[in-house]
């Protein structure tokens, strides 16, 4: 079984690399219902606790005291809105 890193990687036919990321619809709409709320957001390496003030389909903006911090979505475990 590839790994995530192996199937996000793939090469066109003239073996240029090609990156291909994987979205999930849901948590990217879900997350945009949430936005300018403070949340905690628990990733991979532990958990931060912010204001959400940005949705991308591949990452989010979590303001920690007025420092961006900017998130994978991939990484993301859970976020629980407060």
């Amino acid at each position: 079984m590839l790994s995530n890193y192996q199937n996000q990687h793939h090469y066109e036919r003239n073996g240029t690399p090609e990156l291909v990321t994987l979205v999930d619809p849901y948590v990217y709409q879900t997350l945009q219902t949430v936005m300018r709320r403070t949340v905690v957001v628990q990733t991979s390496e532990g958990s931060i606790r912010g204001v959400l003030v940005d949705v991308k389909p591949d990452h989010v903006v979590v303001d920690v005291s007025g420092s961006p911090f900017f998130i994978r979505t991939q990484c993301i475990v859970w976020v629980k809105p407060e």
